[in-house]
């Protein structure tokens, strides 16, 4: 199994960025999956998972700015994330919701303020 997260980059306060995660060798319907990020000299945090019916749930800070969905068909996870601000600053990372799959190299992401 691989996990591709890519989309990162560096935008100013109120910007948009989309994260895409490419999996490979297991299909994406078989799992719930979830996207993480990692803030400098904090611990990996839970942002959002989908569920195999598209059921969704988000990190309370983030709702209404942040969106999961999944490409079955691609075999593609995203992250569309609007209203950037310098908390959300992190390296992304994509996993099954249990995070039982290694992990991938995950993608920047940096706010400026």
């Amino acid at each position: 199994v691989q996990l591709v997260e890519c989309g990162g980059g560096l935008v100013q306060t109120g910007g948009s960025l989309r994260l895409s995660c490419e999996v490979s060798g297991i299909r994406l319907i078989f799992a719930a999956w979830g996207w993480f990020r990692q803030a400098p000299g904090k611990q990996r945090e839970l942002v959002a998972t989908i569920t195999p019916t598209s059921d969704t749930t988000y990190l309370d800070s983030l709702k209404g700015r942040f969106t999961i969905a999944r490409d079955n068909a691609k075999n593609t996870v995203m992250l569309q994330m609007n209203n950037l601000k310098p908390e959300d600053t992190g390296v992304y990372y994509c996993n099954t919701a249990r995070q039982n799959m290694a992990w991938g190299q995950g993608t920047q992401v940096t706010v400026s303020s």
